[in-house]
């Protein structure tokens, strides 16, 4: 989605040096392995890769540490969660019900082990004719929403299911570079300046 590929150089004491692209450092388990390599890690091999790609990356001085991690409340979920400070998690779910029970589960997990949740984002909230602009919800109108209600969380936005997004990320051009006026860059920026706001420190 970054239009990033290819291994980390190391410094001289031997810490990976993120791959940087519209000025986003990134590193990915993805420039560690081959493309197409399946990663069937678990337990201790899980938490040895996430000590590696936390610690032993040359990050530099960054405004903000964002983790994408997997759905679920398995190891990933749980090992980050213990090692080390998080100043807030952000539960990402489509409508649907299905989708909806991970949610709540990942929502309760951090609760558990202390880790505030800074609310929910709805994703392919809805799908829009791109000839005639009629609104469809593939996936329910307000799951995300009610969740949040259930959970005495704020909706920090909603994502919709536009082609612009999926053609955008699979040529590594974000949408708020690519169309940076268009609707959809809107959705994605209003959401980011939500979680800013919800952050410790952050302005209100």
């Amino acid at each position: 989605m970054m239009n990033l590929k290819g291994n980390p150089a190391l410094t001289d004491s031997n810490l990976m040096i993120p791959l940087v692209n519209y000025g986003i450092n990134c590193m990915s388990m993805g420039f560690l392995v081959e493309e197409t390599a399946p990663i069937v890690w678990r337990g201790l091999m899980v938490m040895s890769a996430i000590e590696k790609l936390l610690r032993q990356v040359e990050w530099g001085q960054l405004d903000y540490l964002v983790i994408d991690m997997p759905p679920g409340t398995g190891d990933v979920q749980l090992s980050i969660s213990q090692n080390i400070p998080i100043s807030g998690a952000v539960i990402v779910s489509t409508p649907q019900d299905i989708a909806l029970l991970d949610a709540e589960r990942a929502a309760k997990m951090f609760h558990k082990v202390n880790v505030r949740v800074l609310g929910i984002v709805q994703n392919m909230s809805f799908f829009q004719c791109p000839k005639c602009k009629h609104e469809t919800y593939i996936f329910g109108t307000e799951g995300a929403k009610e969740l949040a209600t259930k959970l005495e969380l704020d909706v920090l936005g909603d994502i919709p299911l536009h082609m612009n997004i999926r053609e955008m990320s699979d040529k590594g051009q974000p949408i708020v570079v690519s169309h940076p006026d268009s609707p959809e860059a809107n959705a994605y920026l209003r959401l980011s300046a939500e979680v800013m706001k919800k952050l410790p420190g952050s302005p209100r």
